[in-house]
């Protein structure tokens, strides 16, 4: 996209390029979101960036207004798939800190990834990994009750000194100026979370409202929740679906705020909030060969876990969506942690304990839960699904599933499925790999017209 075009945008505050650029005006020396509602500067004063950071290193600070921090987030697959993307949604997620540990999984030297990186974003990884650090930490201050030790720690600084330092060096203002008085400490932490519309929230809540897991997950018609835990943290979310402003109202509840960000960021994944729907859309339907009509702001309901996800997809193999449910539903019954009022789906090493004795199945179903339990308990880290498929009873069809909805990759057509089988007998005929790298947004589509 050319700066014309950056214009138009700008000028009607059209909220599908929110995130995609940001906007600098040079007589006020501050940086906006293409949406921002503050009178529209004059184009010789406007300087476009595609990049916040960018804005950022040339001197111009965050709009308190628009408040650039919030915009939602470019996915990784934005323009081209290339190793240099992959790394700064890594940084982005917070998944990775060290540029030695993110070359090792990019499977780059660290001396190319650092050229990469500066090439294609005009900045260092150290650099670019501290203003998303500040960013995150911005958000926290304007929009929660957190002492700003704490935010600082949540953000991955370790000293008070060193967290304002770079406040101040990143945004160009100290962090206490961005506190209101007025904030009333709560337990619960309230965040506003954006998107690019449209969004389909009802083809998303129907779709969840189908395999939702009673009391793990909860549903109204204008929101979603549930339980998450970890070895370091437990808590739990609701997202309030905000249509007529473009975001969610998101409430979470943490016992450690050291993880915080992860945990926003997964919360993004699990509603896709930072998908260009509209790119998406554009070109399903200009590779489908008017098979169907395209749902518009069709997303991909992600499931909050990979092993939730492959432990979902072993209990829902050759079975219909209502046995799946019931499944599932009987094994968190069974083993989920429960404290209080809260459910927790099992942990790895629990399934892998357990006998299934509470189960009416064959036992080489029983054993495909043990054997895939058993192997993410031995490696909670590990991310590369593919290694499933060395595990008995473990197929393409289930480690497709877990990549599309428990990693979210986009390019995933579950071409063994029953549903999109039918789905594109009924069709008329199209080239499903022109789909890429959309597929597994074509998946949903195909779902959709069932």
């Amino acid at each position: 996209m050319d700066n014309s075009h950056w214009q138009k945008a700008r000028q009607s505050r059209d909220p599908r390029f929110d995130g995609l650029f940001y906007v600098a005006v040079k007589s006020t020396g501050i940086y906006c979101r293409p949406i921002c509602p503050a009178p529209t500067a004059h184009e010789k004063n406007v300087v476009y960036y595609q990049f916040a950071h960018n804005a950022a290193q040339d001197g111009f600070r965050p709009c308190i207004r628009c408040r650039p921090d919030s915009a939602p987030g470019s996915a990784a697959w934005q323009g081209t798939k290339t190793t240099v993307l992959r790394a700064k949604q890594l940084i982005d997620q917070n998944d990775e800190h060290d540029c030695e540990n993110l070359a090792a999984r990019l499977g780059v030297s660290s001396r190319y990834l650092r050229q990469l990186f500066k090439q294609y974003f005009g900045v260092s990884i150290t650099q670019y990994r501290l203003f998303n650090q500040c960013h995150f930490a911005k958000k926290l201050i304007q929009e929660t009750h957190l002492p700003l030790t704490e935010i600082a720690f949540s953000a991955g600084f370790k000293s008070i000194r060193r967290f304002n330092d770079a406040f101040l060096q990143q945004l160009n203002i100290a962090p206490s100026k961005l506190r209101s008085s007025d904030k009333k400490p709560t337990s619960t932490l309230t965040l506003t979370l954006p998107f690019r519309p449209p969004y389909n929230w009802p083809a998303l809540q129907g779709f969840l409202q189908r395999r939702l897991i009673k009391p793990m997950e909860w549903i109204t018609q204008t929101s979603y929740g549930r339980t998450f835990a970890s070895e370091q943290y437990k808590g739990s979310f609701t997202a309030e679906f905000i249509a007529n402003k473009n975001h969610f109202s998101v409430s979470i509840n943490i016992d450690n705020t050291l993880y915080l960000q992860p945990v926003i960021n997964n919360i993004r994944r699990v509603l896709d909030l930072d998908a260009d729907i509209n790119l998406i859309q554009m070109h399903l339907s200009a590779n489908i060969n008017n098979a169907f009509t395209v749902c518009e702001g069709l997303r991909l309901p992600g499931i909050w876990s990979s092993f939730e996800a492959g432990i979902r997809a072993v209990l829902g193999q050759q079975v219909s969506v209502t046995a799946a449910h019931n499944l599932v539903t009987k094994l968190v019954d069974e083993l989920g942690e429960k404290e209080g009022d809260a459910v927790y789906f099992p942990t790895a090493k629990i399934v892998a304990d357990s006998d299934f004795a509470f189960f009416k199945m064959p036992q080489a179903r029983k054993n495909a839960l043990h054997n895939l339990a058993h192997f993410c308990a031995l490696n909670p880290e590990n991310d590369d699904l593919d290694e499933w498929l060395s595990l008995k009873g473990i197929g393409p069809w289930t480690v497709n599933y877990a990549k599309l909805r428990g990693q979210s990759q986009p390019d995933i057509l579950l071409d063994g499925d029953l549903g999109v089988k039918k789905a594109q007998a009924a069709a008329n005929p199209f080239e499903p790999a022109n789909c890429a790298p959309f597929r597994s947004y074509l998946t949903f589509q195909l779902w959709q017209q069932l």
